[in-house]
């Protein structure tokens, strides 16, 4: 049996602990204390990482750990994304400046992003257009990334499947985050 790490990452509130709490066959291990950050309304939130796992149909073990969002936790971005073998970036298209919180990840594991797969997934599209997908993409590109991205609901297991199955074929076909 072979054991892989995937890394979730992205923004308070983006989805990183419900992603994960997902498709895990384990109860989340989560790291979550009471928000004192007045400019989020949630009520708890990640300072040390969310941790889940699952089985595939050939035995290998997924490992899944979720940063926290809050910049100010960043120290433990590095420490979780040692031996991470691929990254999905998660957004909330309803914030303010989503594309300013998607630089902010590309910037923060742009060294890991040289080695690792990684995709987007992007919360909220359907409820809050804009910016669109082109506007992702072309994000990207001024950052010379080009990365699968997807219109995800985190609550829905399929699609946090469909994040992990695109990022494992990566792996499969020797890709690159480039």
């Amino acid at each position: 049996m072979n054991e892989y790490k995937l890394l979730f990452t992205g923004t308070m509130g983006a989805g990183k602990t419900t992603a994960i709490a997902a498709v895990s066959e384990t109860p989340p291990i989560v790291t979550d204390v009471t928000n004192n950050d007045a400019s989020h309304a949630k009520a708890r939130t990640t300072v040390g990482l969310d941790f889940g796992q699952f089985t595939l149909e050939g035995g290998d073990r997924i490992r899944m750990f979720g940063t926290p969002g809050q910049s100010r936790f960043d120290f433990m971005w590095k420490i979780l994304a040692k031996n991470a073998l691929g990254m999905i970036i998660l957004t909330d298209n309803s914030r303010a400046d989503p594309l300013a919180d998607l630089r902010v990840y590309l910037e923060g594991f742009a060294d890991d992003l040289d080695t690792m797969p990684c995709v987007v997934g992007i919360g909220r599209l359907q409820t809050h257009p804009s910016p669109s997908m082109d506007d992702y993409i072309d994000e990207l590109a001024r950052h010379q990334r080009v990365l699968p991205v997807l219109d995800v609901d985190v609550r829905k297991k399929g699609d946090v499947l469909m994040l992990i199955d695109i990022l494992l074929a990566q792996l499969e076909a020797g890709l690159l985050g480039e």
